[in-house]
């Protein structure tokens, strides 16, 4: 595949690495295991599935990302691909390109299973944690607006330090994606003390994301993820990942794939969230 200079691919080509930019505290997408941070998830085996496809001479290595600072890292090329979990919007697009969309989330929110809290108007008055960067932090602000109630936002640096806010009382509820919920209830110490609760406040195309100015690289990579869903071998990576245990805990998340993601795995697409929410 022709490449343009200076491209993605042949950075890594030439240099023999490929920076894969990970995670390491969201499963079960992008997340690390152990004292010697052996990266995993569902996104991170897709990069290293992809890169191994399209340079197998290259050696993979990891750069802990967080929500933060991803996008910037993916932009000044310090990661060829970024492999945590990132929703595609307009806003992101001006930084960075995204891939053909992996996973649809559903932004919910994880509260102590005894709490009695099941409705996002209970938490009125409360504190929410939120992960700094993500984007629950503005679907609260919305929240409060549209059904007038008032919230005190405590922004965590990761996801780790939001569950513990809810289970240490210090916050009612944790907002996120729903598989980024279940994965860090599922890696808890009582994943029973917890339960997904509320509506669904947005659908958020989750997706791989790379430098904006290479679209021979997004070609590449977008060739490989549509063969995978062409061929059900990501139905089969999803299934691993969303309904088997999974580790350190091998505890299952139990998230069966929608129907709206078998329906993107037909027929692949890279569209932003505005377009989603159209609908």
């Amino acid at each position: 595949m022709a490449q343009t200079a200076g491209g993605t691919l042949d950075k890594i080509r030439s240099s023999g690495k490929a920076v894969l930019g990970v995670r390491e505290a969201s499963p079960p997408m992008a997340y690390a295991l152990g004292a010697n941070a052996n990266y995993t998830g569902y996104h991170v085996e897709l990069c290293e599935r992809i890169i191994r496809k399209l340079a197998p001479q290259a050696k993979l290595e990891y750069f802990a990302m967080t929500p933060q600072n991803t996008m910037v890292l993916v932009q000044n090329g310090t990661v060829d691909i970024g492999c945590g979990p990132a929703t595609n919007n307009l806003t992101r697009q001006q930084q960075v390109a995204f891939g053909m969309t992996t996973y649809l989330s559903q932004v919910r929110m994880a509260v102590k299973a005894d709490s009695g809290i099941s409705d996002w108007k209970q938490l009125d008055g409360k504190t929410v944690a939120v992960t700094t960067g993500t984007t629950a932090v503005q679907l609260l602000r919305k929240l409060e607006r549209d059904a007038d109630i008032k919230l005190t936002m405590m922004q965590t640096k990761d996801n780790l330090e939001s569950l513990l806010a809810v289970e240490t009382g210090r916050a009612a509820a944790f907002v996120l994606d729903d598989n980024l919920l279940a994965g860090v209830v599922a890696n808890s110490r009582e994943p029973k003390q917890f339960k997904l609760a509320g509506t669904s406040l947005q659908s958020e195309p989750i997706a791989i994301l790379f430098r904006k100015d290479d679209p021979a690289f997004k070609q590449a990579v977008d060739g490989e993820l549509k063969a995978m869903m062409a061929s059900g071998e990501m139905a089969k990576h999803y299934d691993k990942w969303f309904m088997q245990p999974i580790p350190p805990r091998n505890v299952a998340l139990n998230l069966p794939l929608s129907d709206e993601l078998k329906a993107l795995f037909a027929k692949p697409n890279d569209e932003p969230i505005e377009s989603y929410n159209k609908r």
